[in-house]
């Protein structure tokens, strides 16, 4: 499955207006950081800007706007607005539940850890917890 979105960026520097657009694969962002990377930056390499100049410092100030989004993403975008740190959280719980499972079937004979809500939330949250540590 697809799960993709639009990101786009407007702004004026310098008497010049600027549009910028990408399309975000947030499963293979996620995948490749572990964590979303910033959008700014990523319009930013993908259009030739140097994340260390004021047209950079400018494009950062502007809303980041989302469209058309695929797959899980359309779970995230209401309104015009895409809560991307509910869809991290999301994708990283998930993340956690799979490398947690084995340890749940393991040292507590849970087959599937899906089946226990309280059990589960208190293992992912264990698990954020050390990886903070």
């Amino acid at each position: 499955m697809n799960n993709s979105i639009d990101a786009s960026v407007e702004f004026s520097f310098k008497g010049e207006h600027y549009h910028y657009t990408t399309r975000l694969d947030l499963g293979l962002l996620l995948r490749q950081h572990d964590a979303m990377p910033s959008i700014h930056d990523i319009l930013a390499k993908q259009h030739g800007i140097d994340t260390y100049s004021y047209l950079y410092e400018i494009m950062e100030g502007a809303e980041i706007e989302f469209s058309n989004p695929d797959g899980l993403a359309t779970d995230y975008l209401t309104d015009g607005k895409f809560n991307l740190p509910a869809l991290e959280k999301n994708w990283q719980d998930a993340k956690a539940c799979v490398l947690l499972q084995s340890i749940a079937a393991r040292e507590l004979g849970i087959a599937d850890l899906t089946q226990h809500h309280a059990i589960r939330r208190a293992l992912i949250e264990a698990y954020n917890m050390g990886r903070k540590a």
